[in-house]
């Protein structure tokens, strides 16, 4: 494999591209000449930076601001929009009423749902929520697929002053009944079922196994398949005639979205999210993405996950369309829907793409009317981000990273910019970085750090101390009483010197001044006195022929003395290679690739790895599964799967 630093860009974007974008557009504005200028300006200028997008998105308001960021709480608890009030349900419904709002799949057919029905079934939501005798504030669960009936519910719970719990249809009923504890939801909207593969696979079920408040059932088909609990209503006795409806205006820092992280290391983080959370998504959106009006967006996601509620933002304040596909990814059905939908930003994981490279499932189809892809929720590797590329005709791909508690990514990529897969090439506009190494001091390689504040970043959670989770014994940046990154009419008070956020992801910066992920600081491992990450080694080892996917974990002898490294490996489905071949191959990749120290200690074949449902691989089942063994030496067609975790579902 080639290393990064020595590689081309596989996309150059032309003049007339570049001309076209919004980031172009705003340079103009600004009077700079270049996007290192931009970003510098917008980071140097934080306040005035959003101010101008919040006028460039048309974020509505029923009170205007009075002052766009207060800092006098410090950086870790800036206030926003200043004596405003709003409902940024409002700003979601700028585009002409007869303009698409959503594409969906139903019996083979692409169909859509304009602006003006997408706005008519919110409020007989909102009406629905009413009429119900729900409050401004309460927290209203969503668990199911994404559909436009979803979306709705969503834009309705938020316009009504409520706040959406979000809820992963796949979880099991315990991890649902943990969330709606945490949140203290007092309602849930749910189907009877959900259809994969041709199945039906029950979800009212789960949720009254969770013990869940009160239900609004929605069907899968055109009746309910199930019987209700007494209380319990459907779809049709909950939904409102009425079609109008006044957003109820609040304070921006009031909850429009309990989010959770995906709780891989226990109790999952109850992340709220405000009104002013979703001009963060719209914003890198339209300047990352370059999304503008017309575009069409696909991510294959749920409301469970940030991406879900992304979507809906990040499309609907930039006037563009939304793509809603309820079956699995992986196979043709869902490229036919792309194509037909005439997606023109198509958002993937990396494990996805993965899948398609295996099966060759996507071949042939015509995705011309893709202008770029997106890749996040795992690193990247470039063999595959550059088979992607070619399946659109060469289209650039936008690494996209970031998290819930960001409201969308802290380092990604733009169009102006030449694409080198599976790389960075910016921090998020509005925000910067800093990577430091294992004692504290800059370097191209280490743990990254926020350097707040932002439009978007978490300033709470609800059930773990958020000064802990994120700033405790982080180092210091600046010298207290410096100038605010941020406004330069702020500054901090000399009791609050300048802090980084802790985030927990491994960056390195490049010779060419991009950047490559390493995954997260808490898979790194010792071997042989020297760190490396699980991510380092998995893209490696994912490059080797008869290879789809591997997981690579430390564990430590029982008897004591170094971690030994393990790798987890899904070989390809027609591989003739035995477990001894496989591991020939991987080990000598390691020792061209990364460092002749680094032993395989062990190698564990399964047929899929453990995963959340927003996609991640669960690393932590995996070493808790471990289990030395020493299996036969036959092909692997004849093998018998050992040590294979218990695999959560990842729908």
């Amino acid at each position: 494999m080639v290393k990064h630093s020595e590689r081309s860009p596989v996309w150059i974007p032309s003049t007339e591209q570049i001309q076209t974008t919004h980031i172009t557009d705003l340079m103009a504005e600004l009077n700079l000449d270049s996007y290192p200028a931009l970003h510098a300006w917008s980071v140097t200028h934080r306040a005035d930076f959003w101010e101008v997008m919040i006028r460039r998105l048309g974020i509505q308001f029923s009170q205007p601001y009075k002052q766009i960021l207060d800092l006098s709480q410090g950086v870790e608890n800036p206030q926003w929009l200043v004596d405003a009030r709003l409902n940024i349900v409002e700003s979601c419904f700028q585009a002409p009423i007869n303009s698409t709002a959503i594409l969906f799949q139903k019996d083979g057919a692409v169909l859509t749902l304009t602006y003006g029905e997408l706005l008519a079934l919110t409020n007989r939501v909102a009406n629905g929520l009413v009429r119900a005798g729900f409050q401004p504030g309460d927290a209203i669960a969503i668990a199911m697929p994404m559909t436009p009936e979803s979306v709705a519910i969503y834009l309705g719970i938020v316009k009504a002053g409520c706040v959406v719990v979000s809820v992963a249809d796949s979880f099991a009923a315990s991890e649902m009944a943990t969330r709606l504890r945490i949140a203290r939801a007092r309602a849930i909207f749910t189907q009877d079922f959900i259809q994969r593969c041709g199945k039906e696979l029950p979800l009212y079920t789960k949720v009254i196994e969770a013990e869940a408040p009160g239900a609004i059932v929605l069907p899968l088909s055109n009746q309910l398949s199930v019987e209700l609990r007494p209380g319990d209503l459907t779809w049709r006795q909950f939904l409102s005639d009425n079609e109008e409806f006044d957003a109820i205006p609040v304070a921006p820092s009031s909850h429009s979205n309990i989010l959770f992280s995906s709780g891989t290391t226990g109790e999952p983080k109850a992340i709220p999210w405000t009104h002013t959370t979703p001009i963060k998504c719209a914003t890198d959106a339209y300047l990352h993405h370059d999304i503008h009006p017309g575009d069409v967006l696909a991510w294959y996601t749920n409301l469970g996950w940030m991406m879900g509620p992304w979507l809906i933002y990040a499309s609907l304040i930039n006037q563009a369309a939304i793509a809603l596909y309820t079956d699995v990814p992986t196979n043709r059905a869902y490229g036919q829907f792309i194509q037909d939908a005439r997606v023109t930003l198509l958002g993937v994981v990396p494990s996805l793409v993965s899948t398609w490279k295996t099966t060759g499932c996507m071949q042939g189809l015509d995705w011309s009317a893709i202008k770029a892809f997106s890749s996040t929720g795992e690193c990247s590797n470039p063999q595959d981000m550059h088979y992607l590329m070619a399946l659109a005709g060469n289209k650039p791909v936008i690494e996209y990273c970031g998290g819930t508690e960001i409201g969308g990514a802290y380092i990604t990529g733009t169009l102006i910019q030449p694409c080198i897969p599976a790389t960075f090439t910016t921090p998020a506009l509005g925000l910067d970085i800093a990577i430091l190494d294992s004692n504290g001091n800059p370097a191209p390689k280490g743990e990254a750090f926020i350097i707040p504040p932002s439009i978007g970043l978490s300033t709470e959670l609800l059930n773990k101390d958020h000064h802990e989770v994120y700033f405790a014994q982080t180092p210091r940046h600046g010298v207290a009483g410096s100038p605010v990154p941020g406004s330069r009419k702020n500054s901090i008070p000399a009791r609050y010197p300048l802090l980084l956020r802790r985030h927990g992801d491994q960056l390195e910066r490049l010779p060419n001044g991009y950047f490559q992920a390493h995954g997260r600081v808490d898979d790194t491992m010792n071997l042989g006195g020297i760190k490396v990450s699980s991510a380092e080694i998995e893209q490696v080892l994912n490059t080797v022929e008869d290879v789809c996917e591997t997981a690579a974990i430390a564990v430590s002898p029982t008897e004591g003395g170094p971690c030994q490294l393990v790798i987890y490996v899904v070989p390809s489905p027609h591989t003739q290679k035995t477990k001894p071949e496989l591991l020939i191959a991987l080990q000598t990749a390691i020792k061209q690739q990364l460092n002749p120290l680094f032993k395989i200690h062990d190698l564990v074949i399964v047929d899929t790895l453990p995963r959340t449902a927003s996609n991640k691989v669960m690393r932590r089942i995996l070493r808790d599964s471990y289990q030395p063994h020493s299996p036969p030496l036959l092909p692997l067609s004849s093998q018998t799967k050992t040590n294979q975790p218990t695999l959560p579902t990842n729908q």
